[in-house]
């Protein structure tokens, strides 16, 4: 028994989970391996938040829990301002940690570390940049704090988790009980500012929408 089917109790209205991506950063546009260093929202990555907080707001969420590092944070102030509902925090929400790659472009960790790099890329759940975080261990610390905000919702209440590209897939794959390499395969990509939607149903949690966006919000950027 997973951790989400056993707090899964649908004993009226379903409760749902929106699920947010922070909005472009000066590092995304520079493909800039960021992980959790403190990167800041771009003129567009704002543009991008004010284009997609109302489109969210209209999902009518009840709380709103985000990751600590500003990028998230001001993205979930604009949902705040969309809803008059005021932000939690929680660093278990943060980006995988890329260790020694943090801060250097795709191609400086191609032509460092061409061996790591090849083998995450083929699938492998080694620790980024040989110091960071694995999948495994984003997705244990993601469970843990969705699992109890899931925990504290009532029959039909929403919460919005505003995380990052490889959070938030961790976060879709353990609610919705998939294996870290399928979710990969199957979800794909997680736009800036887009969002996805998993609702509780009679037999578990399904989910409603993956990588929705604003039309001002339609880029990918680098997921770490």
């Amino acid at each position: 028994m997973t951790l989400f089917s056993a707090i899964h109790t649908l004993t009226g209205p379903p409760r749902r989970l929106v699920i947010v991506r922070h909005g472009e950063t000066w590092d995304n546009a520079a493909g800039v391996w960021q992980g959790q260093l403190d990167s800041p929202l771009s003129d567009r990555g704002r543009a991008q938040a004010t284009a997609m907080a109302p489109l969210v707001a209209a999902l009518a969420p009840q709380r709103i829990v985000s990751s600590d590092l500003s990028r998230a944070r001001d993205t979930a102030a604009a949902i705040s301002w969309a809803t008059g509902i005021p932000v939690a925090l929680d660093p278990r929400l943060r980006e995988i940690h890329a260790g020694q790659w943090q801060g250097l472009t795709s191609q400086q960790v191609k032509e460092r570390d061409p061996e790591l790099r090849a083998a995450v890329l083929a699938g492998e759940d080694l620790r980024r940049g040989h110091t960071g975080e694995n999948l495994a261990e984003v997705l244990a610390r993601c469970s843990e704090a969705v699992g109890e905000i899931v925990a504290e919702l009532a029959p039909g209440e929403c919460a919005v988790l505003v995380t990052h590209g490889v959070a938030g897939r961790c976060i879709a794959s353990a609610v919705l009980d998939l294996d870290l390499d399928l979710a990969w395969r199957v979800l794909g990509g997680f736009g800036n500012c887009h969002w996805s939607e998993v609702v509780e149903g009679a037999r578990g949690w399904r989910l409603t929408s993956w990588n929705v966006g604003a039309p001002a919000g339609d880029v990918a950027g680098a997921d770490a």
